[in-house]
């Protein structure tokens, strides 16, 4: 009687999608997608970008602090070492201060969606500063991919319309230098979420970004004044923009990549610049150029190439992402 055969090898298959976490990713990253309407929302009502900003932050910092308190507790809180609270602190200050200031003056300047397409940038400068942190150039793909991003972003700003470029080239720098601090966040928060879990790193990144955003604020502007200044129907979008563009999403996010991994969040999380443009056209009558189309469709490709071009890396499938 011959041999029987040995029993096959069982195929490698990606774990399957959980459905629950691709939504709460897909939602975190539309619900970030609005900030830029809202901002541009009480710009026209006489909110300042300062105003806005530090606002934002203090009625948003008692429902992180809130949840923090419920999931973890004050005693894993008050537990925690004191060089990951200073790291948080100053990477919490540097992405949600900043950058964040840098980001809504931008919005001052610049188109919603344009905005929303820019700040998605900071990927590739990741890859660039992971690449001289370990000092090993990337795989020729992922080049590839970040080129084809700052390419997009060329486009983005207006392309070969000059007149389209100047217009926007602040704007755009501003925008560029709050995905820069974006990236250094998500590099520093690498190590130490894994430590503290994403909630608590946020926490007191938000807490150190509030201490920042309010003496700035106090000091300069007029903030007595600006504050009376505001309509019962600004104070109704400042608490939205806080809750729903802030917080919420937050969580959302933290959840969805725990579910799915970083990797699969990263590429789901490329439906935002899609839905601010969709906004920015049905409600601020934001119209795009030809060229500006091209831009967001080369950096849109350009994330989507560097995250394929690193799924095959194990080490990288839990990285924590973050927003603004």
């Amino acid at each position: 009687m011959p041999p029987e055969p040995p029993p096959p090898k069982a195929a490698f298959r990606t774990p399957a999608l959980d459905p629950a976490g691709a939504l709460f990713v897909a939602l975190a990253a539309m619900l970030f997608a609005t900030k830029g309407i809202f901002a541009k929302q009480l710009y026209a009502l006489g909110v300042g970008y300062v105003a806005l900003v530090a606002i934002r932050a203090t009625l948003a910092l008692p429902l992180f602090w809130a949840f923090a308190l419920r999931r973890d507790g004050w005693a894993v809180i008050r537990s925690t070492p004191t060089s990951a609270i200073a790291a948080a602190a100053a990477v919490g200050a540097l992405c949600y201060y900043a950058g964040a200031l840098l980001d809504f003056l931008a919005l001052t300047m610049i188109d919603a969606s344009i905005e929303r397409v820019l700040i998605f940038s900071y990927p590739a400068m990741v890859v660039l500063f992971t690449a001289l942190r370990d000092r090993q150039p990337p795989p020729r793909r992922v080049l590839a991919a970040a080129a084809l991003t700052y390419l997009g972003i060329f486009f983005t700003m207006g392309g070969f319309d000059l007149t389209e470029l100047r217009a926007n080239l602040l704007g755009a720098v501003l925008v560029l230098g709050s995905a820069l601090t974006y990236a250094v966040y998500f590099l520093v928060s690498e190590k130490y979420t894994r430590e503290l879990g994403s909630p608590r790193f946020t926490l007191f990144a938000m807490t150190a970004a509030a201490a920042c955003l309010i003496p700035h604020f106090i000091f300069t502007r007029d903030a007595s004044a600006e504050l009376a200044a505001i309509t019962p129907a600004a104070w109704l979008l400042l608490a939205l923009i806080s809750v729903l563009c802030m917080f919420l999403p937050a969580l959302l996010q933290a959840e969805g990549v725990r579910r799915i991994g970083a990797q699969r969040g990263a590429v789901l999380s490329t439906v935002g610049p899609p839905t601010t443009v969709l906004l920015a056209w049905a409600l601020l009558g934001e119209r795009l150029g030809g060229w500006q189309w091209l831009g967001i469709a080369l950096i849109v490709g350009g994330i989507l190439a560097l995250d394929l071009a690193r799924a095959g890396d194990p080490k990288r499938l839990d990285e924590p992402t973050a927003e603004r």
